[in-house]
């Protein structure tokens, strides 16, 4: 038998008294939650698959989401990241079931005002979303995800940010006194081939074909396969990185067998930030990402005279709307074409 009562503070309290099961009880901020955590664990019950939560902390749950959950994910390796900054929140500590929308619409604004990418905070919302979504279908928990009953910000991150000649020429200068050496030529050989920063990082020294001039990329983000052709520029960067290191100690340091990664520097995409945001200080580069080098080279593809479909191919963007913003050519460009 289940009551759902309004309460003095205005929230509404739901009960359960069922045979077999202890008593179980949960106040809500609308009647509509109640009746909605009342159907769900009335049905968990009667299938006697009905668990008390209140012990198990988000921490705990995302511990055995990233054991059974993420590895069967293509982004396993970004989601590992944002599941290790989700522990790193007070947010970690608290039961499932006391959390409440209202947790994460504040998580949600700190971050909007962190100036944190909408792209990014959705992406770290949906992992919490899921989690719940588990813990009540497959784990046996009687939860309402608080994540159905908040704003989600709008994913409009289209950045057309470009360098200038002069702004290049600080940058490269800037990478080259950098105490990661490989940075130069990771930032050069994104702006020729358009690859995303986990893409580059990605690639072994026996996915470079020298004779078709390509790179065989097994998995991307969209968790297929591509080939990626390579200019001529890029041919050189790859033929000219330096594999012997003199350090500050003057002793000659030689990658092991073990430094099979093009650029072994970096292990993964989010420990390049310190050498990237030193060069952009001393270069007196702001409002610049490294995802911008990206948009760099397809919106240079274009001017070359590429065609969606070929571009497409290169930089692997599955759909024509996802090209849109990597089309803003310089209006002095079209002004040129025109004539």
């Amino acid at each position: 038998m289940a009551t759902v009562r309004k309460l003095p503070s205005g929230k509404w309290n739901a009960q359960i008294r069922m045979k077999g099961h202890p008593q179980a009880s949960k106040s809500f901020p609308s009647k509509s939650l109640a009746d909605k955590w009342v159907k769900i664990t009335e049905s968990e019950m009667i299938r006697h698959i009905y668990t008390k939560t209140n012990t198990t902390t988000l921490a705990e749950a995302l511990d055995r989401y990233r054991l059974e959950i993420t590895p069967s994910k293509k982004g396993a390796k970004i989601e590992l990241i944002r599941i290790n900054q989700w522990l790193q929140n007070p947010l970690a500590q608290k039961p499932l079931d006391t959390l409440k929308p209202l947790d994460f619409a504040k998580h949600r604004d700190s971050r909007l005002q962190a100036g944190i990418a909408a792209s990014t905070i959705r992406s770290e919302l949906a992992i919490i979303s899921h989690l719940f979504t588990i813990a009540a279908k497959e784990w046996g928990m009687s939860l309402v995800n608080p994540i159905d009953n908040i704003r989600k910000p709008k994913a409009d991150n289209a950045r057309d940010r470009r360098l200038d000649r002069d702004e290049l020429i600080r940058l490269l200068a800037a990478c080259s006194l950098s105490d990661s050496h490989l940075l130069p030529y990771l930032v050069e050989f994104a702006m020729e081939t358009g690859m995303r920063l986990g893409e580059i990082l990605s690639i072994t020294w026996d996915m470079v074909n020298y004779t078709d001039k390509t790179i065989k990329l097994n998995t991307t983000k969209n968790g297929d396969s591509r080939t990626v052709p390579l200019s001529s520029h890029a041919i050189h960067l790859l033929k000219t990185i330096p594999r012997d290191i003199k350090r500050d100690n003057d002793n000659l340091y030689k990658p092991t067998s073990e430094d099979v990664y093009i650029f072994y520097t970096w292990k993964r995409s989010d420990s390049i930030k310190r050498s990237w945001h030193t060069a952009l200080n001393r270069a007196g580069i702001t409002n610049f990402h490294f995802h911008d080098l990206r948009h760099e080279a397809t919106t240079r593809f274009f001017e070359k005279g590429f065609n969606v479909m070929e571009v497409a191919s290169i930089t692997g963007h599955r759909t024509l709307q996802m090209l849109k913003r990597y089309t803003h050519l310089k209006a002095t460009d079209l002004a040129v074409r025109l004539h």
